[in-house]
């Protein structure tokens, strides 16, 4: 078995907390479990921090610096990663995102950002905050994208993606967006970068009926699964709970039809948009 990733502390300032923190826990004498306790968290989590997967929290930092006499270490440089882009709720699953070898995602009503054209994503921010300033939507959509620019990596992450059919149907931001929004999915579909399903109305009820659903796997660290909410998401690194989840996409997968015929309905759909938007 591989031993873990060695982060390159300049890269980032979590990676060198990370570094760090596997550097004094080793010095110590301290295994990831043992570290972990005093702060009631597991070994996995502790692994997380280490492999840069998962942010540090101010009492946590206060913790390491305790336990592992850092002499404020920790503290000092945990306020740098206080700075992100994205939303409280959101900020760890992004950066977590950024470090997956493969992406997992169940999407109930929205094409998912890493899949969203320019168009779809204005739109969709303009509906959640129809009186902002058209800077704060230009600073939003800037963001998403450069998200999706995970993607330009022809290989990594893998990515497989079940759209319920409600986000195929559901016109956001007008046909002329849509058609170009899922013809933004099936290009992507059709070069061979990510795999697509759909999860159709014919299917019934189905395992992830309360909501969105991301999982995250990363060569040096468990995995995670993400809980989309409204306004709200929650990130979960319990081994047992994630493994519940992993089963939950399974099933919505076991429930959705084939990858060509997903591609078929996509590209369908687009085309209906793109006639509507026509005769307008």
């Amino acid at each position: 078995m591989p031993g873990p990733r060695k982060l390159d502390p300049s890269s980032s300032p979590r990676a060198l907390l990370g570094a760090e923190l596997r550097h004094r826990r080793e010095e110590a004498g301290l295994s990831q479990t043992e570290l972990g306790a005093p702060l009631f968290v597991s070994g996995s989590f502790i692994g997380q921090l280490e492999s840069g997967v998962r942010r540090m929290q101010m009492d946590q930092a206060e913790k390491f610096d305790e336990v592992l006499g850092a002499d404020g270490f920790f503290v000092r440089n945990c306020a740098a990663l206080k700075k992100s882009k994205y939303p409280d709720h959101f900020a760890e699953a992004a950066e977590a995102e950024a470090r997956a070898t493969t992406i997992k995602e169940y999407a109930p009503q929205l094409i998912p950002g890493l899949l969203q054209s320019e168009a779809y994503a204005r739109a969709v921010f303009r509906e959640y905050q129809p009186t902002a300033v058209a800077s704060a939507i230009d600073d939003l959509v800037a963001a998403r994208l450069e998200r999706a620019r995970l993607l330009a990596d022809p290989t990594q992450p893998m990515l497989w993606a079940v759209l319920d059919e409600a986000v195929l149907r559901r016109t956001v931001g007008g046909p002329e967006v849509m058609s170009g929004a899922l013809h933004h999915v099936a290009a992507l579909v059709q070069q061979h970068r990510i795999i697509v399903q759909v999860l159709p109305f014919s299917a019934g009820g189905h395992a992830a009926m309360g909501g969105g659903l991301k999982l995250m796997a990363f060569p040096d660290a468990p995995p995670l699964a993400y809980l989309d909410g409204l306004g709200a998401g929650q990130l979960l690194d319990d081994p047992g709970t994630v493994s519940k989840y992993e089963l939950t996409y399974d099933l919505v997968v076991a429930s959705a039809i084939s990858r060509a015929a997903s591609l078929a309905l996509i590209e369908s759909v687009a085309e209906d948009y793109e006639n509507e938007a026509q005769r307008f």
